[in-house]
């Protein structure tokens, strides 16, 4: 297969690729909390890479950076109106990160999704700025290239996209502190205990389930520790009824796999500060679910 230049071996441009490319879908992925949209990005990036003068090129890992971001950003556009259509919550495809410790960072910044969740509220170009400082420690310089903007402009997207993810999110606890309050909560939710759920809950959590239409879950989000609390009392006898439930790992976090009969049925996530579970994201659509069961990488 002619691959439309003579710039080396598709077989180096196929190790040059495979090698940036756990990095490659790590950024496209938190530009669009979409792991599908990532890979399709990633091929995306595979094919311009085969048809590019790669003798051009001196630093392949920077071009193919390059490259993915700015796809992603495009793309982004698109999924932002797809979303605006989606039946009730959208949650960001939840991603099994002990199957894939690092999904191509240095550091597991921007990945929990919560950060993902608020980072939707950004435009696509502070939202990619922030993941290329954060999560891959690019310098503005870098990024300013990237984004065809300057280091001034570059930093002041970075610094936007600070604040506004600390006006929104509390300092989260640890992992161990994450699994103790989930499993006082996960006990409270399975035996419909209004008081248990109320010791956990903050004043203001809110509780997102994303069915994607598909299942009877709420296609509003619940506000307020009272409703939160009313809400799962409610439900518990009839979801709870003969599940099976898993610790996992969900974003780098711990969260709780439900299963009836042996098909997955929820993903159960929070998002918990030291002031108690300030965030409850149920992932409840079933595309999502098995693609998490099934994938490598969720």
């Amino acid at each position: 297969m002619h691959n439309g230049n003579d710039g080396g071996s598709l077989e180096e441009a196929t190790r040059e690729f495979t090698k940036a490319s756990p990095r490659l879908f790590g950024i496209a992925y938190r530009v669009l909390g979409s792991a599908v949209e990532a890979e399709d990005v990633v091929q995306e990036a595979w094919l311009r890479w085969q048809n590019t003068d790669r003798r051009t090129i001196r630093e392949p890992a920077a071009f193919l950076a390059t490259v993915t971001t700015r796809l992603a950003i495009n793309l982004s556009q698109s999924a932002r109106m797809r979303r605006e259509s989606y039946i009730g919550p959208w949650l960001p495809d939840p991603l099994d990160t002990a199957a894939d410790p690092q999904v191509g960072a240095e550091r597991a910044e921007a990945l929990d999704l919560a950060v993902l969740f608020l980072l939707e509220k950004l435009n696509a170009v502070e939202r990619a700025a922030y993941v290329l400082r954060e999560a891959f420690e690019y310098s503005y310089k870098e990024i300013a290239a990237i984004l065809e903007t300057s280091e001034g402009n570059t930093r002041q997207l970075v610094s936007r996209a600070r604040k506004h993810l600390s006006s929104e999110r509390r300092e989260p606890v640890s992992s161990d502190a994450h699994r103790r309050l989930l499993e006082v909560f996960l006990a409270a939710a399975q035996n419909g205990d209004l008081r248990g759920l109320e010791e956990v809950l903050t004043t203001d959590v809110v509780s997102y389930a994303d069915g994607g239409g598909v299942r009877g879950a709420s296609r509003i989000p619940v506000f307020g520790k009272e409703h939160v609390s009313k809400y799962l009392v409610a439900f518990a006898p009839r979801f709870w009824h003969e599940t099976e439930v898993h610790w996992v790992e969900v974003n780098g976090r711990p969260a709780v796999l439900i299963s009836a009969d042996g098909k997955p049925m929820a993903l159960l996530c929070v998002d918990a500060s030291d002031r108690g579970i300030e965030r409850i994201m149920w992932v409840l659509n079933p595309d999502k679910l098995n693609r998490y069961v099934t994938s490598p990488i969720g």
